[in-house]
């Protein structure tokens, strides 16, 4: 039922840009990916213990899925579970609000969510090696 709402363009301002639009995905793959690269290696340490490592090892491994959009949809998944994690802990633990001035709210966390559900659904785009393999 979805797919006949995207069947016809949206009307836009910009129509021109719709020849464009293979370069939306790559723009949001990379910018996920850099967040999940400065996020998690440094907690494949191990100082922060065991579970932590291992968070650290799923973001490593998403944010190298979405950054060469390769297994693009898995990675997505990953990071949208430690997203959702995230999200969990700062509001029910830690009683968080969605958005503060003193500290970060988890408003940056529904929106990383947000990306990578995007991705789940309409995958990696044209430049990604998932499109290159098929």
């Amino acid at each position: 039922m979805l797919g006949c709402l995207f069947a016809f363009p949206p009307i836009s301002m910009f129509p021109a840009l719709y020849s464009y639009a293979d370069l939306g995905p790559i723009a949001l793959r990379l910018a996920l990916a850099a967040i999940f690269f400065v996020h998690g290696p440094p907690k494949l340490s191990g100082k922060m213990g065991p579970f932590m490592a291992a968070v650290g090892l799923a973001e490593t491994v998403g944010a190298v899925s979405v950054f060469l959009g390769l297994f693009t949809q898995i990675g997505a998944i990953l990071l949208g579970a430690i997203m959702v994690g995230a999200t969990y802990k700062k509001i029910s633990e830690w009683h968080i609000p969605f958005t503060a001035m003193d500290k970060t709210g988890w408003e940056f966390d529904v929106l990383i969510l947000a990306a990578c559900v995007l991705l789940l659904l309409v995958g990696p785009g044209a430049y990604s090696l998932d499109a290159l393999i098929g």
